[in-house]
């Protein structure tokens, strides 16, 4: 996922506004205790989740992929008085270190955390969001997309992560393994969507940003 040189990625992190002690000791916690501790957004995409949050001003965030709760965190900060997070994840193992971090973060009247399968959950989530956020299993990218497009309100964002997979994407699709192709797909399906306007950000491992017209 390192698309520039080591140097430059420590001076950009050097000029971004620091965690917040939350966030430091929830990242620290995962990288010791988790298996895959790359999946965490982490220090500097987490800060531009943060500041998308505090651009949008969101009253209501839908985040497919809780992982250890890092991103919800980043997108609570920017969260609209009185708004709301619905974060979901398949994973129960990590239900206890997510738990204890909301919790941390004074948090638990703004942020809902639901365990099960989201394709099976959404279809039930009667809400109008302006955020969703999706960092989930790849092989459902785009079913997500079509179940949250007509819960996402006008002038609402969907944001995709991992959406440049190493790189991986700029492949031969019909060489490409099943999660790549996914991926690849997803991405060309933003793009040929008349109803968003979308920019690929090559951030971390890339993020599709996508706001509904």
């Amino acid at each position: 996922m390192e698309f520039i040189e080591a140097e430059l990625d420590n001076y950009v992190c050097e000029h971004t506004t620091g965690e917040s002690p939350v966030l430091y000791a929830l990242n620290r916690a995962t990288h010791l205790s988790v298996l895959q501790p790359r999946m965490l957004s982490g220090h500097f995409q987490g800060r531009l989740l943060s500041m998308i949050s505090h651009m949008i001003r969101p009253e209501k965030v839908l985040e497919i992929g809780t992982y250890t709760g890092y991103s919800a965190l980043c997108f609570l900060e920017g969260l609209a008085a009185g708004g709301k997070i619905i974060t979901i994840d398949i994973n129960e193992e990590l239900e206890d270190i997510v738990r204890e971090y909301i919790e941390r973060a004074e948090a638990t009247d703004k942020i809902a955390y639901i365990l099960g399968d989201a394709m099976e959950l959404i279809p039930s989530i009667d809400e109008q969001f302006d955020l969703v956020f999706i960092d989930a299993d790849k092989k459902n990218y785009c079913s997500y997309y079509d179940l949250v497009f007509d819960k996402v309100k006008p002038g609402g964002y969907i944001l995709a992560d991992n959406v440049l997979w190493s790189g991986k994407v700029t492949g031969d699709y019909e060489k490409a393994d099943a999660d790549t192709r996914m991926l690849m797909d997803y991405n060309r399906k933003v793009q040929e969507d008349p109803r968003v306007e979308n920019i690929l950000l090559p951030v971390r491992d890339g993020l599709m940003l996508s706001r509904k017209i």
